[in-house]
């Protein structure tokens, strides 16, 4: 391919494939593991089966494998997370220890802030409430998005 030719490469090839966003998802998982609030999001007892399903959601979502949908369907992430109290703090924690696992599998420049913008967006459209006693009954009006702070 001559250097005038677009690349036709998916932001998964990218990033490096499965032993990235393996190893990503793995040290997410890893923080949540040790951090007793948000893990308390996790209605399993193995944080194993969590950790499959946002490997393959993120593989997908980045032009990998179609393995999440043809297992679960459409993603529809929203209505997925809607039976949990996602707070501002609990959006906060997931976003720290992505951040960290993010840190850790250390992409260039570029592709870490493509990747981290994705990763705060969807962070904040998944809070649910702003009740930090946690009751999502009263869901956030709109996506509730807003500039992350630096």
């Amino acid at each position: 391919m001559s250097s005038h030719e677009p690349s036709t490469q998916t932001f998964y090839e990218q990033f490096g494939g499965a032993p990235v966003f393996e190893k990503l998802v793995h040290h997410f998982y890893l923080g949540v593991a040790d951090d007793p609030e948000l893990r308390a999001l996790y209605p399993e007892e193995d944080l194993g089966p969590a950790e499959v399903r946002l490997r393959m959601f993120l593989e997908q979502y980045w032009g990998g494998p179609t393995t999440y949908s043809e297992q679960r369907g459409h993603p529809r992430l929203r209505m997925r997370h809607l039976p949990f109290a996602v707070t501002p703090d609990m959006r906060d924690r997931w976003l720290q220890h992505m951040r960290a696992a993010l840190d850790e599998v250390a992409l260039p420049a570029e592709q870490d802030q493509i990747f981290w913008d994705y990763l705060s967006r969807a962070a904040y459209a998944m809070v649910n409430t702003f009740d930090e006693t946690g009751s999502p009954d009263q869901p956030a009006p709109g996506l509730g998005i807003t500039p992350r702070p630096s």
